[in-house]
């Protein structure tokens, strides 16, 4: 008889796979194309993992359904990068697809693997093939091809898994970025590492690998410390029952309304949603009333309902998916609010100089997650908070984090350290909202960034030979000069940047750079711009040496 996943297996089964991932993050890391040392799917894909692996082993003998939802929260909150945010929404869409078994069959597990891919496709704004979401389509649809003849999961799991291998083999023929340098995508090989992670642990190559991942740890510059409920009296305790529930949308209330009425009941109100669900935490003395009035959307998928005098009694704390207890708010006492990403003393100082409430570390080499991202939009005591990830790799997770606030949380789409800079210059806090996101667009679309790094490996990249340890100069993010002369190197990016009319520069120094050739540096712009006005400031940050903007 076929093996049946309970929740104990699928939860072996996600430990497998982030031990699988972790075993090979170097090689999941060297297949990024471009050589820069910033090339970190296979870290950021371990470190979301591991995320699930941290939480899953806090369970004993848990039910599929606890094991899908906690595997499905943590990767949400832990995602890191673009490759950590589509596998926390793969993962979405296998606990969607599987939600209503108490074990599954191959079948049940098919279904959750096709439902994974569309849930990632649905969320990227543009999806392009090649990529580990075609990897996902194919490995889930050879699973429900499967399924139709055998309902053993790991028979199952096994032609997901050769189905996969083939599509990750032909990415670097539907990518031309990959098809130039001969490689394969990154993503789609850490999705077939945690493919066969899944099935080593559900054939039983793999046993009893309940214990924590190592891998490395980013810590945040925003924390938050956890509640110490025994400081609390129970006088303090304004309502006797915290209710939580998940309520399916089925009809077209709005959710706005559900806000408005539990604050006549309760204290403590947090409402989230998308476009299947609505979760609720609210303190009430008459939780039959919130629940009546969540009946309203759609089915109640799940309900607790805890008494927290008792708890206190009992001194007791409970994690939840939403973690409430431990999670800290700063009441809006402004309307307009900055939550920025940046790495190096000097670059996060000058953010906070320029009005962010609070400053995420991260960037190139470190992205901070979904959570991260979401304490410091926690933090920031204001109605609008504007959020600016400074980097193409951290819009996914910043908007993730703007999912699960219940504040009115704005992304713009910095993908620079001078793109965030020039957005916040350009903001007024006498602006309506929309005149203010405008004039951010306008200066993010304006301004020009460069950079200068150092190749992290040899590499053959858009007819140029790089060797490792050659300068490298960025324009928008894109591979413009190398060299091992680093005055020469530089000396074409400025050329390039000021090629049009430009009035400011801003150059901000790194490690690796000293005043003396921060100088030479600013030399070499005001030769190539004329008189523009130039300021040099020392950011201190990792990686990038130079960080450049032209307005």
């Amino acid at each position: 008889m076929a093996r049946m996943i309970d929740g104990e297996a699928y939860k072996e089964m996600i430990l497998a796979a982030a031990a699988a991932v972790a075993d090979r993050v170097e090689e999941v890391n060297a297949l990024n194309v471009f050589p820069v040392p910033d090339g970190d799917t296979g870290t950021n894909m371990s470190m979301t993992l591991n995320n699930a692996a941290e939480q899953l082993n806090k369970l004993e003998s848990p039910t599929l359904g606890r094991a899908l939802e906690v595997t499905s929260s943590a990767l949400l909150r832990g995602a890191r990068g673009n490759s950590g945010v589509i596998t926390s929404l793969l993962f979405r869409g296998i606990a969607k697809g599987m939600k209503d078994a108490r074990t599954a069959d191959g079948a049940v597990l098919a279904e959750g693997l096709k439902e994974g891919a569309a849930t990632a496709y649905k969320a990227v704004m543009k999806p392009a093939e090649g990529t580990i979401l075609t990897v996902a389509r194919i490995a889930g649809d050879a699973a429900v091809k499967a399924a139709k003849k055998t309902r053993d999961p790991e028979a199952v799991l096994g032609a997901a898994i050769k189905s996969a291998k083939k599509a990750l083999d032909e990415t670097v023929n539907q990518n031309p970025v990959l098809k130039k340098a001969g490689v394969v995508d990154a993503g789609g090989y850490g999705y077939l590492l945690i493919l066969q992670g899944m099935q080593d642990a559900l054939s039983g190559t793999i046993t009893r690998l309940a214990r924590k991942i190592p891998v490395p740890v980013i810590n945040p510059a925003v924390t938050v410390d956890s509640a110490d409920f025994s400081s609390f009296d129970e006088g303090e305790i304004n309502f006797d029952y915290c209710t939580e529930f998940i309520a399916a949308r089925e009809t077209d209330k709005d959710p706005e309304d559900l806000r408005q009425f539990l604050p006549t009941i309760g204290d403590c109100v947090v409402v989230v949603e998308d476009d299947e669900i609505v979760k609720v935490h609210v303190h009430t003395n008459e939780p039959h009333l919130a629940l009546g009035e969540a009946l309203k959307y759609g089915q109640l998928i799940t309900v607790k309902i805890e008494n927290m005098v008792e708890q206190h009694r009992k001194i007791v704390s409970e994690e939840t998916e939403a973690n409430m207890g431990k999670r800290e708010y700063a009441a809006p006492v402004t309307r307009y609010g900055f939550v920025s990403v940046a790495a190096g003393e000097g670059v996060m100082n000058l953010f906070r100089e320029l009005g962010a409430d609070n400053v995420v570390g991260g960037g190139q080499t470190m992205n901070p997650s979904t959570e991260d991202i979401l304490r410091a939009i926690d933090l920031t005591p204001a109605e609008i908070v504007f959020v600016l990830p400074n980097n193409k790799n951290i819009i996914m997770a910043g908007q993730q984090a703007a999912a699960l606030s219940d504040k009115q949380v704005v992304v713009l789409g910095t993908k620079t350290i001078p793109q965030g800079i020039c957005a916040m210059l350009s903001f007024d806090h006498d602006l309506e909202l929309e005149a203010n996101v405008q004039a951010m667009e306008a200066a993010i679309e304006a301004v020009k960034s460069g950079s200068i790094t150092y190749a992290a490996r040899d590499s053959e990249f858009d007819g140029m030979h790089i060797e490792e340890g050659d300068h490298m100069a960025l324009m928008e993010g894109k591979l413009l000069e190398t060299g091992k002369d680093f005055f020469a190197v530089m000396e074409a990016l400025a050329k390039a940047m000021c090629k049009d009319e430009c009035n400011f520069i801003t150059i901000i120094h790194g490690e690796g750079a000293d005043e003396e050739q921060a100088d030479k540096v600013r030399e070499i712009f005001q030769n190539a711009s004329g008189d523009a006005e130039i300021n040099v400031l020392c950011g201190g940050q990792p990686v990038y040496s130079y960080l450049i903007s032209v307005e």
